[in-house]
């Protein structure tokens, strides 16, 4: 008698795969047979079985080691060492204990990991936006501030960095209107069709 992996869980993989994570490791407490089967039958990289949570710390601080940047997803007290010690630590909102929950530095809202690929586009995105903006607003102010020591009228160089201010903000402001590419949908819909 095993748990066995979501319908979803093998998509859910594909997905992340599609998004350039190359590496898809489960760390589990459970036998290592068992992680294996179910590693085999998701898709992912590799299975570590049989660990205890500090067994888990040393695992996350070796990958971080080998890789740099490692995300660990997890729900339980048990998790809550080794998310502290991943890069980004993603609890399981729902279903979730709170120590996971305080420990993470994501929380997805249900107990649905379908929404990862979601929040690491989101995130790339964010970062990308937050990106262009320091080189808006810093551009702009490198240009006004030599522009004003040799004459540039002060309410004009104003007007201008309270332009720049307003560019910065439509541009975050994009982020509300972040989809999933086509690509990534589609995978979507084929594994919400799957469930059912």
């Amino acid at each position: 008698v095993m748990d066995t992996p979501r319908a979803s869980a093998a998509p859910l993989m594909a997905e992340l795969r599609t998004l350039g994570i190359e590496r898809l490791i489960m760390i589990s407490g459970d036998n290592q047979q068992v992680a294996e089967a179910v590693a085999r039958s998701v898709g992912l990289t590799e299975a570590r079985g049989d660990l205890m949570p500090e067994q888990k710390v040393e695992a996350i601080q070796a990958l971080r080691r080998e890789h740099g940047k490692v995300a660990m997803v997890g729900d339980g007290v048990n998790d809550a060492p080794a998310m502290a010690n991943a890069t980004v630590g993603i609890a399981m909102g729902a279903a979730g204990s709170d120590v996971a929950l305080e420990t993470a530095d994501v929380a997805l809202m249900a107990d649905d990991l379908a929404q990862l690929p979601f929040a690491v586009g989101l995130s790339r995105s964010t970062s990308r936006i937050i990106r262009q903006n320091l080189y808006v607003s810093l551009g702009v102010v490198a240009v006004l501030i030599p522009a004003t020591v040799l004459g540039l009228n002060i309410g004009t160089a104003v007007l201008f960095h309270e332009g720049s201010t307003l560019i910065v903000v439509a541009n975050a402001l994009r982020l509300l209107a972040y989809r999933l590419p086509s690509s990534m949908r589609s995978l979507s819909v084929m594994q919400t069709e799957a469930a059912s």
